[in-house]
Protein backbone atom coordinates (compact mmCIF):
# COMPACT_ATOMS: atom_id res chain seq x y z
CA UNK A 1 0.00 0.00 0.00
CA UNK A 2 1.21 3.48 -0.97
CA UNK A 3 2.02 5.90 1.91
CA UNK A 4 -0.43 8.52 2.34
CA UNK A 5 2.99 10.94 3.03
CA UNK A 6 6.25 11.44 4.65
CA UNK A 7 8.02 14.02 5.67
CA UNK A 8 11.15 15.71 4.45
CA UNK A 9 13.66 17.63 6.46
CA UNK A 10 14.53 20.61 4.57
CA UNK A 11 16.76 23.13 6.44
CA UNK A 12 14.86 23.65 9.56
CA UNK A 13 11.76 23.10 8.23
CA UNK A 14 9.96 19.25 8.02
CA UNK A 15 7.86 19.32 4.41
CA UNK A 16 5.09 17.11 3.99
CA UNK A 17 4.56 14.98 0.95
CA UNK A 18 1.58 14.03 0.73
CA UNK A 19 0.92 10.27 -1.85
CA UNK A 20 4.89 10.51 -2.50
CA UNK A 21 4.24 7.65 -5.08
CA UNK A 22 1.80 8.81 -7.30
CA UNK A 23 2.68 9.22 -10.67
CA UNK A 24 3.79 12.82 -12.77
CA UNK A 25 5.24 11.89 -15.70
CA UNK A 26 3.95 7.94 -16.70
CA UNK A 27 6.61 8.15 -19.95
CA UNK A 28 9.19 7.68 -17.51
CA UNK A 29 7.23 6.93 -13.95
CA UNK A 30 8.94 9.93 -12.48
CA UNK A 31 6.72 10.38 -9.27
CA UNK A 32 5.71 13.45 -6.92
CA UNK A 33 8.49 12.35 -4.34
CA UNK A 34 11.24 12.11 -7.28
CA UNK A 35 9.55 16.17 -8.44
CA UNK A 36 10.30 17.00 -5.11
CA UNK A 37 14.05 15.57 -4.55
CA UNK A 38 14.65 17.20 -8.03
CA UNK A 39 14.05 20.78 -6.58
CA UNK A 40 15.77 19.88 -3.59
CA UNK A 41 18.78 19.06 -5.62
CA UNK A 42 19.01 22.42 -7.49
CA UNK A 43 17.59 23.98 -4.81
CA UNK A 44 20.41 26.71 -4.70
CA UNK A 45 19.64 27.50 -8.16
CA UNK A 46 15.78 27.70 -8.05
CA UNK A 47 16.39 29.84 -4.96
CA UNK A 48 18.60 32.38 -6.41
CA UNK A 49 15.81 32.46 -9.31
CA UNK A 50 12.41 33.04 -7.18
CA UNK A 51 14.14 34.28 -4.14
CA UNK A 52 11.96 37.62 -3.11
CA UNK A 53 9.98 37.75 -5.57
CA UNK A 54 6.33 37.34 -6.34
CA UNK A 55 5.94 33.70 -7.95
CA UNK A 56 2.99 32.31 -9.94
CA UNK A 57 2.65 28.71 -9.10
CA UNK A 58 1.83 26.17 -12.50
CA UNK A 59 0.03 23.29 -10.61
CA UNK A 60 -0.35 19.94 -12.42
CA UNK A 61 -1.69 18.34 -9.67
CA UNK A 62 -2.89 15.22 -11.67
CA UNK A 63 0.57 15.10 -13.44
CA UNK A 64 1.59 15.26 -17.20
CA UNK A 65 -0.39 12.41 -18.75
CA UNK A 66 -1.69 12.43 -22.36
CA UNK A 67 -5.01 14.81 -22.68
CA UNK A 68 -3.95 16.41 -19.59
CA UNK A 69 -4.25 20.42 -20.61
CA UNK A 70 -4.02 23.62 -18.79
CA UNK A 71 -7.48 25.76 -17.63
CA UNK A 72 -8.84 28.01 -19.95
CA UNK A 73 -10.86 31.32 -19.08
CA UNK A 74 -14.02 29.54 -20.15
CA UNK A 75 -12.88 27.03 -16.96
CA UNK A 76 -12.66 29.85 -14.11
CA UNK A 77 -16.25 30.97 -15.98
CA UNK A 78 -17.41 28.22 -14.93
CA UNK A 79 -15.46 27.48 -11.69
CA UNK A 80 -13.87 24.19 -13.34
CA UNK A 81 -10.24 25.59 -12.94
CA UNK A 82 -8.77 22.71 -10.85
CA UNK A 83 -8.70 19.25 -9.80
CA UNK A 84 -11.92 17.04 -9.98
CA UNK A 85 -14.58 15.35 -13.12
CA UNK A 86 -14.81 17.46 -15.77
CA UNK A 87 -12.25 20.20 -14.56
CA UNK A 88 -9.57 20.96 -15.91
CA UNK A 89 -6.23 18.96 -15.07
CA UNK A 90 -4.13 22.30 -14.23
CA UNK A 91 -3.87 25.94 -13.76
CA UNK A 92 -2.33 29.13 -12.13
CA UNK A 93 -2.06 29.65 -8.13
CA UNK A 94 -1.50 33.60 -8.73
CA UNK A 95 -2.73 33.68 -4.64
CA UNK A 96 -1.19 32.28 -1.92
CA UNK A 97 -3.37 28.89 -1.33
CA UNK A 98 -5.91 27.96 1.69
CA UNK A 99 -3.92 26.36 4.68
CA UNK A 100 -0.31 27.29 3.91
CA UNK A 101 2.35 27.17 6.62
CA UNK A 102 2.90 30.47 8.29
CA UNK A 103 6.36 30.37 7.05
CA UNK A 104 5.32 30.48 3.52
CA UNK A 105 6.01 34.58 2.67
CA UNK A 106 3.72 36.74 0.52
CA UNK A 107 4.25 39.57 -1.62
CA UNK A 108 1.29 42.08 -2.66
CA UNK A 109 1.48 42.72 -6.45
CA UNK A 110 -1.28 44.82 -8.53
CA UNK A 111 -2.75 43.20 -12.03
CA UNK A 112 -2.87 45.33 -14.97
CA UNK A 113 -6.93 45.21 -14.24
CA UNK A 114 -6.60 46.71 -10.97
CA UNK A 115 -7.08 44.02 -8.86
CA UNK A 116 -4.24 43.06 -6.53
CA UNK A 117 -3.58 39.62 -4.95
CA UNK A 118 -0.98 38.09 -1.98
CA UNK A 119 1.28 35.94 -4.16
CA UNK A 120 3.90 33.17 -3.02
CA UNK A 121 7.14 35.00 -2.20
CA UNK A 122 10.10 32.34 -1.75
CA UNK A 123 12.32 33.05 0.86
CA UNK A 124 13.80 29.57 1.87
CA UNK A 125 13.75 25.90 -0.27
CA UNK A 126 11.70 24.45 1.97
CA UNK A 127 9.19 26.77 0.15
CA UNK A 128 10.08 25.47 -3.09
CA UNK A 129 9.59 21.88 -2.25
CA UNK A 130 6.17 22.50 0.02
CA UNK A 131 4.81 24.28 -3.42
CA UNK A 132 6.19 21.10 -5.52
CA UNK A 133 3.57 19.00 -3.32
CA UNK A 134 1.30 20.99 -4.46
CA UNK A 135 2.10 20.12 -7.81
CA UNK A 136 3.64 22.74 -8.78
CA UNK A 137 5.75 21.77 -11.61
CA UNK A 138 6.98 25.28 -13.34
CA UNK A 139 7.85 28.42 -10.64
CA UNK A 140 7.02 31.75 -12.91
CA UNK A 141 8.59 34.64 -10.75
CA UNK A 142 8.00 38.04 -11.58
CA UNK A 143 10.85 40.40 -12.57
CA UNK A 144 10.61 42.10 -9.17
CA UNK A 145 11.47 42.09 -5.37
CA UNK A 146 8.98 42.49 -3.05
CA UNK A 147 10.29 45.38 -1.73
CA UNK A 148 9.48 47.52 -4.60
CA UNK A 149 6.74 45.34 -7.00
CA UNK A 150 6.51 48.18 -8.91
CA UNK A 151 10.27 48.70 -10.85
CA UNK A 152 11.78 45.37 -12.01
CA UNK A 153 15.28 44.62 -11.90
CA UNK A 154 15.28 42.23 -14.49
CA UNK A 155 15.21 42.43 -18.45
CA UNK A 156 13.81 39.06 -19.73
CA UNK A 157 14.96 38.33 -23.79
CA UNK A 158 12.69 35.43 -24.71
CA UNK A 159 13.76 34.03 -28.11
CA UNK A 160 10.56 31.99 -29.25
CA UNK A 161 11.01 29.59 -32.46
CA UNK A 162 7.66 30.14 -34.41
CA UNK A 163 6.29 27.36 -36.58
CA UNK A 164 8.95 26.73 -39.27
CA UNK A 165 11.92 27.37 -36.86
CA UNK A 166 13.29 25.33 -33.90
CA UNK A 167 15.72 25.58 -31.38
CA UNK A 168 18.72 25.83 -33.18
CA UNK A 169 16.67 29.50 -35.24
CA UNK A 170 16.67 30.38 -31.74
CA UNK A 171 20.42 29.65 -30.51
CA UNK A 172 21.63 31.52 -33.90
CA UNK A 173 19.71 34.50 -32.95
CA UNK A 174 21.15 34.28 -29.42
CA UNK A 175 24.96 33.70 -30.51
CA UNK A 176 24.67 36.05 -33.14
CA UNK A 177 22.84 39.50 -33.51
CA UNK A 178 21.61 38.85 -29.61
CA UNK A 179 24.86 38.88 -27.96
CA UNK A 180 26.38 41.22 -30.08
CA UNK A 181 23.67 43.71 -28.90
CA UNK A 182 24.65 42.56 -25.37
CA UNK A 183 28.51 43.43 -25.79
CA UNK A 184 27.77 46.92 -27.62
CA UNK A 185 25.41 47.64 -24.67
CA UNK A 186 27.65 46.57 -22.33
CA UNK A 187 24.98 43.77 -20.76
CA UNK A 188 26.32 41.02 -19.03
CA UNK A 189 23.48 38.57 -20.42
CA UNK A 190 22.48 34.99 -18.20
CA UNK A 191 21.62 32.39 -21.18
CA UNK A 192 19.01 29.55 -20.43
CA UNK A 193 17.37 26.79 -22.75
CA UNK A 194 13.50 27.36 -21.59
CA UNK A 195 12.83 23.76 -21.23
CA UNK A 196 10.58 23.60 -24.12
CA UNK A 197 12.08 25.06 -27.84
CA UNK A 198 13.44 28.83 -27.10
CA UNK A 199 16.12 30.72 -25.22
CA UNK A 200 16.04 33.06 -22.12
CA UNK A 201 18.47 36.00 -21.58
CA UNK A 202 18.24 37.75 -18.69
CA UNK A 203 20.20 40.73 -18.01
CA UNK A 204 20.26 41.97 -14.14
CA UNK A 205 19.26 45.93 -14.46
CA UNK A 206 18.90 49.05 -11.84
CA UNK A 207 15.24 48.78 -10.22
CA UNK A 208 14.94 52.23 -11.52
CA UNK A 209 12.27 51.71 -14.38
CA UNK A 210 8.76 50.86 -14.32
CA UNK A 211 7.03 48.11 -16.28
CA UNK A 212 6.04 49.85 -19.00
CA UNK A 213 9.59 51.64 -19.90
CA UNK A 214 11.31 48.01 -19.37
CA UNK A 215 8.56 46.75 -21.73
CA UNK A 216 9.59 49.64 -24.15
CA UNK A 217 13.29 48.92 -23.62
CA UNK A 218 12.70 45.21 -24.39
CA UNK A 219 10.98 46.20 -27.76
CA UNK A 220 13.99 48.63 -28.18
CA UNK A 221 16.35 45.30 -28.05
CA UNK A 222 14.15 43.46 -30.43
CA UNK A 223 13.80 45.69 -33.10
CA UNK A 224 17.83 46.36 -33.29
CA UNK A 225 18.05 42.64 -33.38
CA UNK A 226 15.33 42.36 -36.07
CA UNK A 227 17.23 44.92 -38.14
CA UNK A 228 20.28 43.22 -38.05
CA UNK A 229 19.15 39.55 -39.09
CA UNK A 230 15.60 40.81 -41.13
CA UNK A 231 14.86 37.31 -42.13
CA UNK A 232 15.92 35.33 -39.17
CA UNK A 233 13.80 37.46 -36.44
CA UNK A 234 10.71 39.18 -35.84
CA UNK A 235 8.64 41.74 -33.45
CA UNK A 236 5.49 41.54 -34.69
CA UNK A 237 2.58 40.67 -32.30
CA UNK A 238 0.16 39.12 -34.43
CA UNK A 239 0.77 35.62 -35.17
CA UNK A 240 0.05 35.68 -38.93
CA UNK A 241 2.41 38.37 -39.38
CA UNK A 242 5.13 36.54 -38.25
CA UNK A 243 6.34 33.76 -40.54
CA UNK A 244 8.98 31.00 -40.15
CA UNK A 245 11.09 33.44 -37.65
CA UNK A 246 12.21 33.47 -34.18
CA UNK A 247 9.87 35.84 -32.25
CA UNK A 248 11.35 38.41 -30.00
CA UNK A 249 8.91 38.67 -27.39
CA UNK A 250 8.77 42.05 -25.53
CA UNK A 251 5.51 41.48 -23.57
CA UNK A 252 7.34 39.17 -21.76
CA UNK A 253 8.39 42.20 -19.93
CA UNK A 254 4.48 43.65 -19.32
CA UNK A 255 3.36 44.00 -15.72
CA UNK A 256 1.92 40.39 -14.81
CA UNK A 257 3.83 38.42 -17.80
CA UNK A 258 6.08 35.90 -16.73
CA UNK A 259 8.72 33.48 -17.82
CA UNK A 260 9.37 29.89 -16.52
CA UNK A 261 12.52 30.71 -13.67
CA UNK A 262 15.96 28.72 -14.50
CA UNK A 263 15.54 25.34 -12.71
CA UNK A 264 11.53 24.94 -13.44
CA UNK A 265 10.11 21.74 -14.77
CA UNK A 266 8.14 22.06 -17.47
CA UNK A 267 4.44 19.77 -18.34
CA UNK A 268 5.95 17.71 -21.10
CA UNK A 269 6.35 14.11 -20.77
CA UNK A 270 9.94 13.37 -20.75
CA UNK A 271 10.05 16.17 -17.46
CA UNK A 272 12.47 18.72 -18.84
CA UNK A 273 13.90 21.55 -17.16
CA UNK A 274 14.82 25.19 -17.58
CA UNK A 275 18.54 24.83 -17.81
CA UNK A 276 20.78 27.88 -17.13
CA UNK A 277 23.84 27.01 -19.81
CA UNK A 278 27.42 28.90 -20.41
CA UNK A 279 27.16 30.93 -23.96
CA UNK A 280 30.16 28.64 -24.98
CA UNK A 281 28.57 25.44 -24.94
CA UNK A 282 24.95 26.74 -26.09
CA UNK A 283 25.69 25.95 -29.83
CA UNK A 284 26.03 22.35 -28.82
CA UNK A 285 23.43 21.46 -26.57
CA UNK A 286 20.47 19.44 -26.67
CA UNK A 287 17.46 20.94 -24.47
CA UNK A 288 15.91 17.63 -24.68
CA UNK A 289 18.94 16.33 -22.57
CA UNK A 290 17.72 18.20 -19.15
CA UNK A 291 15.43 16.18 -17.36
CA UNK A 292 14.46 16.36 -13.31
CA UNK A 293 16.58 12.83 -14.12
CA UNK A 294 19.79 14.48 -15.39
CA UNK A 295 19.82 18.09 -13.74
CA UNK A 296 20.91 17.11 -10.17
CA UNK A 297 24.02 15.52 -11.53
CA UNK A 298 25.09 18.32 -13.69
CA UNK A 299 23.60 21.24 -10.81
CA UNK A 300 26.70 18.83 -8.36
CA UNK A 301 29.25 19.04 -11.28
CA UNK A 302 28.79 22.73 -12.40
CA UNK A 303 27.07 24.95 -9.96
CA UNK A 304 24.18 27.64 -10.64
CA UNK A 305 25.68 29.05 -13.75
CA UNK A 306 23.50 32.04 -13.16
CA UNK A 307 25.28 32.75 -9.92
CA UNK A 308 27.22 35.74 -10.77
CA UNK A 309 23.91 37.32 -11.60
CA UNK A 310 23.56 39.47 -9.00
CA UNK A 311 27.02 41.08 -8.92
CA UNK A 312 26.23 44.03 -11.22
CA UNK A 313 22.71 45.98 -12.63
CA UNK A 314 23.31 47.63 -15.37
CA UNK A 315 21.10 51.15 -16.85
CA UNK A 316 18.58 50.88 -19.60
CA UNK A 317 19.01 54.31 -20.64
CA UNK A 318 20.87 53.22 -24.36
CA UNK A 319 18.10 51.01 -24.69
CA UNK A 320 15.10 53.72 -24.27
CA UNK A 321 17.06 56.04 -26.14
CA UNK A 322 17.49 53.91 -28.92
CA UNK A 323 13.39 53.21 -28.75
CA UNK A 324 13.20 57.26 -29.05
CA UNK A 325 15.14 57.29 -32.24
CA UNK A 326 12.90 54.32 -33.40
CA UNK A 327 9.97 56.36 -32.57
CA UNK A 328 11.37 60.14 -34.47
CA UNK A 329 13.63 58.28 -37.30
CA UNK A 330 11.55 55.28 -38.41
CA UNK A 331 8.12 55.55 -37.06
CA UNK A 332 8.01 52.66 -35.17
CA UNK A 333 6.01 53.72 -31.91
CA UNK A 334 3.92 50.90 -29.84
CA UNK A 335 3.34 47.46 -30.30
CA UNK A 336 0.04 45.86 -28.84
CA UNK A 337 -0.12 44.81 -25.08
CA UNK A 338 -1.84 41.35 -23.82
CA UNK A 339 -5.08 40.44 -24.85
CA UNK A 340 -5.98 41.05 -20.80
CA UNK A 341 -4.78 44.58 -20.55
CA UNK A 342 -7.02 47.66 -20.69
CA UNK A 343 -5.97 50.06 -23.81
CA UNK A 344 -2.41 51.40 -22.98
CA UNK A 345 -1.72 54.77 -23.65
CA UNK A 346 0.16 55.14 -27.12
CA UNK A 347 -1.26 51.39 -27.83
CA UNK A 348 -2.09 50.97 -31.84
CA UNK A 349 -5.15 48.94 -32.34
CA UNK A 350 -5.57 45.46 -30.53
CA UNK A 351 -6.70 43.29 -33.70
CA UNK A 352 -5.47 41.26 -36.04
CA UNK A 353 -4.54 42.54 -39.38
CA UNK A 354 -6.52 40.54 -41.40
CA UNK A 355 -9.30 41.42 -39.40
CA UNK A 356 -8.90 44.55 -39.32
CA UNK A 357 -11.87 46.56 -41.07
CA UNK A 358 -10.83 50.12 -40.25
CA UNK A 359 -13.47 50.82 -37.83
CA UNK A 360 -11.53 49.74 -34.79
Amino acid sequence: MASPFIEIPVGDRLVKVTNPDKVYFPEHGYTKRQLVEYYLAVGEGILRATRDRPTTLERWPAGVFEGARMATREDYARGQAGMGAGKSDAFYQKRIPKGAPDWVRTARIAFPSGRSADEVCPTEVAVIAWAANLGTLTFHPWPVRKGDVDHPDELRIDLDPQPGTDFSDAVRVALGPARDLLSELGYTGYVKTSGKGGVHIYVRIEPRWTFTEVRRAALAFGREVERRAPAEVTTRWWKEERGEQVFIDFNQNARDRTIASAYSVRPAPHAPVSAPVTWEELADVDPHDFTIATMPARFAEVGDLHAPIDDASFSLEALLDMADRDEKDHGLGDMPYPPNYPKMPGEPKRVQPSKDTGNH
